[in-house]
């Protein structure tokens, strides 16, 4: 801090943008990703790599070969689907951080089915009852902070964050006591499911992928052009405002947070029954938290987080891959992935933020001599007030 005509003058400060260029936005972005690089690769001499060579692998070792593009897709899906449920609790500005018990629930709820119906129904009905399955329990669980939010205002971040670790223990009760596996004999596992449970593949990928996208449309449809979305959004900016507006917002409330941990529960059955085929304690592998990231880089909207989706699970991918082809420590691949992201998230700040330095001394000095300078003559005269024009003309009628 500086003294500067008799008060405190900061050093620098925010100025927010009203509506920030996709030039700038482009270009900052662009910068962002240049210094992580940057950054990076001094990471990477210090570990005695080539940079160059190391991010080139990360490139091939993630979409390079169809086997690297096919892992990766899969990788994505439960991602992209995850982070549509994120994103339809954060646009009401309920902060869902359970995403992982909610991926949880809908594997729960999937795994009974797939364990117990095989050979009762058709396959093609077992996997719409999958799917309703996951979807109803992953929307339930949601909504019992959505419920205590509704009546009693209570805090849903660490209400929906404390479910995450219920649901791990659920996921663990099952595996060592109902549902084990009594043909193992070593670590208490639950049964793989048959064929007939397990998502068939299109295109070398399970169909989890066709979902997803048809989810993404469904979703942007569904926050972009119906009365709900429009609800959701004017509950998210006040809720003061759609009280008074004449709105449910109690309802409202509770439907979309139900809806918001539905898709999450979607993303758990997908996961299940598509890529591992047996539940484990490890079935949300911290999508629910990876998706809250992606959902504010991609400012909340469906079409950009099938876009991020794809380019976090390819940097992923492609951190795994350097570590079998360079022998980098899975703690330095993942410091590699941190500084991409944190350069990535800050970039955000500084396209709706300006920072404005303080003026120069001798910009100061400059500004007040020159207002020292203009003759008292330069001035506006002063306009008399009414009682001041009356007494005026009182006196001259005296003369």
């Amino acid at each position: 801090m500086r003294k500067a005509n008799g008060k405190n003058e900061p050093l620098f400060r925010l100025v927010k943008l009203d509506s920030p260029s996709w030039k700038r936005g482009l270009a900052q972005r662009a910068l962002a990703l240049l210094l992580a690089m940057v950054c990076g690769a001094l990471l990477l001499l210090v570990l005695r790599k080539n940079p160059v060579a190391v991010y080139w692998q990360m490139i091939v070792g993630s979409v390079g070969t169809k086997v690297a593009l096919t892992n990766t897709i899969r990788m994505a899906i439960p991602l992209l689907i995850t982070t549509l449920g994120i994103t339809v609790a954060f646009k009401l500005r309920y902060w869902n951080i359970g995403g992982e018990g909610q991926v949880c629930l809908g594997a729960i709820a999937a795994t009974y089915f797939a364990l117990n119906f095989v050979g009762k129904v058709p396959s093609w009905l077992l996997f719409v009852i999958m799917f309703a399955a996951g979807a109803l329990l992953g929307g339930l669980w949601a909504a019992i902070p959505a419920y205590f939010k509704a009546k009693f205002n209570t805090n849903e971040t660490l209400f929906t964050l404390m479910l995450n670790y219920v649901a791990v223990y659920i996921i663990q009760y099952l595996r060592e006591g109902p549902w084990m596996d009594p043909q193992q004999t070593g670590f208490p596992q639950i049964p793989r499911f048959p064929m007939e449970a397990r998502l068939p593949k299109v295109l070398g990928v399970h169909v989890g992928w066709i979902i997803a996208l048809v989810l993404v449309v469904l979703v942007y449809v569904y926050l972009r052009k119906t009365k709900h979305g429009y609800e959701i959004a004017v509950v998210g900016e006040s809720m003061d405002t759609a009280r008074y507006a004449g709105m449910d917002v109690k309802k409202i409330i509770l439907r979309t947070i139900f809806i918001s941990g539905a898709l999450c529960g979607v993303a758990g059955m997908v996961q299940v029954s598509g890529a591992d085929f047996t539940l484990t304690e490890t079935v949300a592998g911290g999508v629910g938290f990876t998706a809250i990231t992606v959902a504010w880089l991609a400012k909340l909207n469906p079409a950009l987080i099938l876009v991020v989706s794809f380019l976090f699970s390819m940097l992923e991918k492609g951190a795994n891959s350097i570590q079998t082809v360079f022998n980098i420590s899975n703690a330095a691949a993942d410091v590699l992935t941190g500084i991409i992201l944190f350069f990535m998230l800050g970039c955000e700040f500084f396209i709706r933020y300006r920072v404005v330095f303080r003026k120069k001394k001798q910009a100061r000095d400059l500004e007040t001599a020159i207002t020292a300078a203009v003759p008292a003559a330069a001035q506006p005269e002063s306009v008399p007030t009414q009682p001041e024009q009356e007494a005026k003309e009182g006196a001259e009628c005296s003369r």
